[in-house]
């Protein structure tokens, strides 16, 4: 079973945000729609290497447009963008 969440509508909290990154043991950067308008607006390429991750954090959870779609979280793992090979590895 699954919930799905339209993040974009109700985005992630920094809480949660801070537990799916701390889970997931991914760069924090892989948590970011680095393709999307707003990152681009925004010039997060040049802006997020000077920010703290608890920065960087409190950005996500303003904006749902900011963070990479789908997410998947599990009590195990966390999953970002659909990556077929990266899923099956760690899904199956």
């Amino acid at each position: 079973t699954y919930e799905d969440r339209h993040i974009v509508e109700n985005n992630p909290t920094y809480e949660e945000l801070k537990d799916w990154y701390a889970r997931s043991g991914l760069p924090l950067k892989r948590f970011f729609n680095t393709s999307g308008l707003k990152y681009k607006a925004l010039q997060l390429k040049d802006k997020l290497p000077t920010m703290s991750e608890d920065e960087q954090l409190k950005l996500l959870a303003t904006d749902g447009m900011l963070v990479k779609r789908p997410v998947i979280v599990m009590e195990d793992k966390v999953l970002t963008g659909f990556k077929p090979a990266e899923w099956e590895e760690k899904l199956l």
